[in-house]
């Protein structure tokens, strides 16, 4: 242990053990054996084949999947045989937590568990991306992903019989009823979206982040979920999950996230670099991409992310991609918005967060939520500037540009359809915006690249955030030693015969002594 008084006797350490010859970052070698960095969520996925989960639940995320675990023994009937008369008891799992405190990691890891021990189960998200990153990369086939994962909206109609477990990510993203202009009207939903959830099975585990609600009609909360638990008679429990595994493990960075954003009461301060997590701010967009795609092209997972504050068109009738994000001279296109390939390979937006051919992109909140690279480049709009000692919320309009026949921004601010409009008072407009950044200033788990249009706002983050680089704690991938490089895993072939050859194959090799 080492104390203020004795930093001479620290740095002493560190030269006796670290030598100037040594080209990698010798923080890391430290953070390894502190064990301080976890597998990210989609990595731990692939790595296990789908098979099972390779998380290592922690403290109070061991705590929850035990409780669960425990009371579907206590409610449910023994799998192996037909109850004569079914126990009616129900029960309601709510498990709250900022981004990156394991949510999702204990949600795979119980519909790992209870399938295994012989439970009708399934993964429910309000996600997209995050179910079609599962599907793209672990290997399933259409079959297999439909027996384990669903969306929210899949639950109009309840199973029959109800499932024994219905796990519940993203639960800040529950809509009011089930409901849109492209479902028939059979499948749109009668009764609150919550009670067809509780309703579709007897034991229902919720995953709940406030700070993530980005849309007008998003209604997850804490309160909405418990209300529902009460009128359908269910045992409620609600966990709070605080510990951070996300963003490098690094507290003090969504700490840091939070105050800068107004999320939370702190008040802005300097961000102290503490070898988890690496912030650095940029002067041009230009900067922010090349940095970017050097470490993409160095094997690191990598992203370009920005707010909604620029028209998003549809692919032409070539299928080729308008460049709509414009600052500058600087033109690159939003994710496709297609189901399927564009015209020079970029993906459908569903397999653009982990698509090679993604990197090209710029993402925005609905397909970057629930995600995660090792470095992400952030683009901060014009519809949240600084100006003086606050934060200043705009609304934009756009116009059609009569010589490309596509739309162009008119006003600088935010161009999201369902957040612009001017029937959301300001406080919530103010609320929406916010939180679209904190999440997408919390998808990156080694660094994340932050620009601003506004060059106030520029000025602003780079008195926050200071020197780029301190002490060799910018983790570059070449400053990575090899051993310590995350390997990345392609999804490979689908079905459970190709994923058991593969777990074999792994065995074998992981019981051969040389």
């Amino acid at each position: 242990m080492y104390t203020s008084d004795t930093r001479a006797s620290l740095l002493k350490d560190l030269r006796c053990h670290f030598t100037d010859e040594d080209d990698y970052s010798a923080a890391e070698y430290i953070l390894h054996r502190m064990n301080l960095r976890n597998t990210p969520l989609l990595d731990a996925m692939v790595k296990s084949s789908g098979e099972d989960t390779v998380f290592t639940l922690r403290g109070r995320q061991k705590r929850v999947a035990d409780d669960v675990l425990e009371a579907s023994e206590l409610i449910l009937d023994a799998p192996d045989r037909e109850a004569l008369v079914p126990r009616p008891q129900r029960a309601v799992f709510l498990v709250t937590g900022g981004a990156g405190t394991g949510k999702s990691a204990v949600g795979l890891q119980l519909r790992a568990d209870l399938e295994a021990a012989g439970r009708t189960v399934k993964y429910a998200s309000g996600s997209r991306a995050f179910n079609a990153a599962i599907k793209e990369n672990v290997g399933y086939t259409e079959t297999e992903f439909r027996e384990r994962f669903a969306y929210f909206s899949n639950f109009v109609t309840p199973p029959e019989p109800p499932l024994d477990v219905l796990i519940c990510d993203e639960a800040h993203r529950l809509r009011d009823r089930t409901t849109h202009w492209r479902l028939p009207a059979e499948k749109r939903g009668t009764k609150p979206q919550v009670d067809e959830l509780i309703e579709a099975s007897r034991l229902t585990v919720f995953f709940l982040d406030g700070a993530q609600t980005v849309r007008p009609y998003e209604v997850g909360t804490a309160e909405l979920i418990e209300d529902a638990a009460r009128r359908h008679g269910a045992v409620f429990r609600h966990y709070r999950l605080v510990e951070q595994y996300r963003c490098g493990g690094s507290d003090a960075y969504i700490r840091w996230v939070r105050a800068l954003l107004g999320v939370s009461s702190q008040e802005p301060h300097a961000w102290v670099p503490d070898g988890l997590m690496h912030i650095e701010v940029v002067d041009t967009p230009d900067e922010m991409e090349h940095i970017v795609r050097t470490e993409f092209e160095a094997g690191a997972t990598a992203r370009m992310v920005a707010g909604y504050c620029w028209p998003w068109s549809k692919p032409d009738k070539d299928k080729n991609l308008e460049n709509d994000v414009r600052i500058g001279d600087w033109h690159r296109p939003w994710n496709a918005s297609s189901e399927s390939f564009c015209a020079n390979g970029e993906p459908p937006s569903r397999k653009w967060p982990v698509h090679v051919a993604g990197i090209g992109q710029i993402g925005c909140v609905y397909t970057a939520q629930g995600l995660e690279w090792d470095w992400c480049g952030v683009i901060m709009g014009d519809d949240m500037v600084w100006r003086t000692d606050r934060w200043v919320f705009q609304r934009g309009k756009q116009r059609k540009d009569p010589h490309a026949g596509v739309m162009r921004v008119a006003r600088a601010g935010s161009l999201d359809p369902k957040v612009r409009t001017s029937t959301l008072e300001d406080d919530a407009f103010a609320r929406c915006v916010r939180h679209a950044y904190h999440v997408l200033l919390t998808r990156a788990s080694r660094a994340t690249v932050l620009y601003s249009t506004d060059e106030e706002t520029r000025h602003h983050l780079r008195e926050l955030v200071g020197e780029t680089d301190v002490q060799g704690l910018r983790p570059s991938q070449e400053s990575i030693p090899p051993e310590l490089r995350i390997t990345r895993h392609a999804g490979g072939a689908r079905g459970r015969r190709a994923r058991r050859a593969r777990n074999k194959a792994r065995r074998k090799n992981e019981m051969m002594l040389f």
